[in-house]
C-alpha cells in the first residue's frame, strides 16, 4: 500500500512537471514567437525563457537553486558553458545560472518533443552526430552567435548517461570549439538534478538544486593539439566536485 501511494505521488510529480513546462509556453506563445523571428531579438527570447519559463518550472517543482560562484561571468562576454548532464532539469537550471544570453548546442532529436521542440529547433543549434556535414555547420553557427556577443552551452557527455554512471566520458566538441573561437570554458557541477528528477519514472522529489561554478579555463594560448588535455582537465574538475556528496558551503 505504501509503495502504491509513493508511486501515485511520483506520477503526480511527473505530470506537474510537464504541466509547468507547457503552461508558460502556451500562455506566452505570441511573445516567444515574436522574439524568435530574428536573431537580433534572441536576448529578449532568452530573458523570457530564463525568467518566465525556467524559474517557473524550478520553483514550481519545489527545487530552488543554490549557487556557489568561484568566478563571475562578465556581462557581454562570450563563454563556453559546460556541465554534467543527468536530468531534464539541467536545461532549466543552466538558464537560471547564466544571466548572459547563451545558445544550447543539442541533439536534433529533441526537436520532436511537442511544443518544446517547436522553439527548440528555432533557437538552438542542432547537431546530427551521425552526419559530419552537420558538425561542420555547427561550427559556423557557433561563430555567428559569438559575433552577436552570445555564449554557447554544451553538455559534453553528449547525452544523459546511465543513472549509475557518476560522470561519463566527455566528447571533444565543446573544447575544440572553445579553442577555435578563443573563449573561456566555464565548468559547472550540478549536484542534485538526478536526485530531484531522474529518468526513472517513479523517483524524484522537491529539494534544493546545488550548483558550483568553477574557475574558468582560458583558451587564448591553446591550439587544437591541446583539445584532449583541456577536455580531461575540465572533466576532472567536475568529477572531483561530484565526489564531494555534500559540499558544505552551498546552502
Amino acid at each position: 500500500m505504501l509503495r502504491l501511494l509513493k508511486n501515485i505521488g511520483y506520477t503526480f510529480y511527473r505530470v506537474w512537471f510537464y504541466i509547468l513546462v507547457a503552461l508558460p509556453i502556451v500562455v506566452f506563445f505570441p511573445f516567444l514567437l515574436i522574439t524568435t523571428i530574428s536573431e537580433k531579438t534572441y536576448p529578449q527570447f532568452f530573458w523570457l525563457a530564463r525568467n518566465l519559463w525556467a524559474k517557473t518550472i524550478l520553483y514550481g517543482m519545489g527545487c530552488p537553486p543554490r549557487i556557489e560562484r568561484q568566478q563571475e561571468l562578465i556581462k557581454n562576454e562570450s563563454y563556453m558553458l559546460v556541465a554534467n548532464h543527468t536530468s531534464m532539469l539541467d536545461i532549466m537550471l543552466m538558464l537560471y545560472v547564466s544571466k548572459n544570453p547563451f545558445v544550447f548546442v543539442g541533439k536534433k532529436e529533441l526537436a520532436k518533443i511537442p511544443l518544446f521542440g517547436f522553439f527548440y529547433k528555432r533557437v538552438c543549434i542542432l547537431v546530427d552526430r551521425n552526419d559530419p556535414k552537420s558538425r561542420t555547420a555547427v561550427y559556423r553557427s557557433v561563430q555567428k552567435r559569438l559575433n552577436n556577443e552570445l555564449s554557447i552551452c554544451i553538455f559534453p557527455e553528449g547525452g544523459v548517461p546511465d543513472e549509475e554512471v557518476l560522470l561519463d566520458k566527455f566528447k571533444d566538441g565543446a573544447f575544440r570549439m572553445a579553442i577555435a573561437h578563443n573563449i573561456p570554458i566555464v565548468p559547472m557541477t550540478f549536484y542534485d538534478c538526478k536526485t530531484r528528477f531522474s529518468w526513472t519514472f517513479f523517483s524524484g522529489g522537491p529539494g534544493k538544486l546545488r550548483v558550483r561554478i568553477h574557475e574558468f579555463f582560458e583558451t587564448g594560448i591553446l591550439g587544437s593539439e591541446d583539445t584532449s588535455t583541456l577536455r580531461e582537465e575540465v572533466r576532472e574538475t567536475i568529477l572531483n566536485s561530484l565526489k564531494i556528496k555534500e559540499p558544505s558551503n552551498i546552502n
